[in-house]
């Protein structure tokens, strides 16, 4: 039996992807483009894009194979499953729960009638025990030590498809990254729908930066990353972290969506301005070059001009490594989704493309400080550009070319003296570490 799989959205949706492939015993995977026995498809909602995304991939997978079983999975599967399960050729759409059950859901399938598992994910108490420890395509691995947000942003559909903010216990944590150090794993990447709330719902109680600090005490990996985190979650004690650890990386992405503060109480944000940028200016005064990349949202409901040109000159002012821009996309059942002033979709990316510009503005001007100095570069594996060239992952979150890398192999990390920049990379030489 071949399957095919295909995910879109953030690392936690990879992570549980990873996890379902290690659960279905029998199946060869196979490219998503080629005729399989079954496609399963883990989706986003958190644009209409990505909802559209989805069923293009259930159109294509029928279309690669049209007797095959389809399940759909994920994010958009658990906010619209009757929408979902009425395309035709649909097999199965599971909730983000059941994906922990998969690989006994699909024994028991049947190609006559759309079957729809779909639990009410509110009432979750405990994260699921979907766990991963391999991961194809990827030289680094991922682990999901928190699941859901209780911070109900008014456009976040989020809350309603993933529930509560639920935590991995810290010994399972710990083990799982034992495991994945076993399986040769040099960086593991923290993952979470909502990071920083880590261990709150734990009895007892629990901090992020208490986990990573026990991570690191453990001595069982060599490159620890943290995903996205809320303004308010990064504390002092983290940062001593980052100041005094080697290991964890320096990077941090933090959410900011805009740089009016009007916008940022309609959103339901609980900070202004003032608040960000001295969390910045704190973060990079306490660990020298650390990368900091950040969200920002273009067109929410009521940004006129004046507001969408505070949220320019805002985050071209900050310390900002990097910037991931996202068009507002109205999203149902969020409280966003019946304002008032709704924005035009060609203002909207107007705009966007004004900040993606500042972006790339400032990932230049942050790699172009990085220029003579030492870096740890974990290469990716088949990341060959050139003969004797190979491609690799600073700490910094940036993208490096080693010239000089003939001898070296993907998943190994390296110490790298970066000479230049060329076409959006940092381009250096191998050289002993210091």
């Amino acid at each position: 039996m071949k399957i095919a799989v295909a995910t879109l959205g953030c690392k936690v949706n990879q992570y549980e992807s990873a996890a379902m492939m290690e659960a279905l015993d029998g199946f060869t995977v196979v490219p998503f483009e080629a005729v399989a026995d079954c496609y399963l498809i883990n989706t986003c909602t958190v644009t209409g894009k990505t909802d559209y995304q989805s069923r293009q991939l259930i159109r294509r997978a029928l279309r690669n194979n049209p007797g095959a079983t389809v399940i759909v999975t994920g994010c958009y599967a658990q906010r619209a499953p009757e929408e979902i399960a009425r395309i035709p050729g649909v097999t199965l759409v599971a909730g983000n729960e059941e994906k922990a059950d998969i690989g006994r859901i699909l024994k028991s399938l049947s190609r006559t009638q759309t079957r729809i598992l779909v639990e009410d994910i509110r009432n979750r108490k405990r994260i699921s025990n979907l766990a991963a420890t391999s991961f194809a395509g990827h030289t680094r691995a991922f682990l999901k030590i928190q699941d859901g947000c209780n911070a109900h942003c008014s456009y976040c559909i989020v809350p309603l498809t993933r529930g509560p903010a639920r935590s991995l216990p810290m010994p399972e944590v710990l083990s799982q990254i034992e495991q994945l150090s076993g399986k040769g794993y040099r960086e593991v990447v923290l993952t979470g729908i909502h990071l920083g709330e880590y261990g709150r719902d734990l009895d007892p109680s629990a901090s992020l930066a208490g986990l990573v600090a026990r991570i690191l005490a453990a001595g069982k990996i060599e490159r620890l990353r943290l995903s996205s985190i809320e303004p308010g979650e990064i504390t002092d004690e983290l940062l001593d972290i980052f100041r005094q650890s080697p290991i964890l990386c320096r990077h941090l992405h933090i959410p900011l969506q805009s740089g009016d503060d009007r916008i940022l109480r309609a959103m339901g944000r609980d900070y202004d301005t003032a608040f960000y940028r001295n969390l910045l200016d704190r973060i990079v005064s306490a660990v020298p070059d650390i990368a900091v990349g950040i969200d920002v949202m273009a067109g929410f409901p009521g940004e006129d001009e004046e507001a969408f040109a505070n949220t320019g000159q805002f985050v071209a002012s900050l310390p900002a490594a990097y910037f991931h821009v996202f068009p507002y996309s109205r999203r149902p059942g969020t409280k966003a989704s019946a304002m008032a002033a709704q924005v035009g979709e060609n203002d909207k990316k107007r705009r966007a493309e004004i900040l993606r510009g500042i972006g790339r503005d400032k990932k230049k001007a942050f790699m172009e400080k990085l220029i003579g100095k030492r870096l740890a570069v974990l290469i990716e594996n088949g990341k060959k550009v050139n003969s004797g060239q190979v491609k690799g992952l600073s700490e910094h979150y940036m993208p490096v070319i080693i010239t000089n890398g003939e001898q070296y192999h993907g998943n190994q990390i390296v110490c790298v003296v970066a000479e230049h920049l060329q076409n959006g990379f940092l381009v250096g030489s191998a050289a002993d570490p210091d």
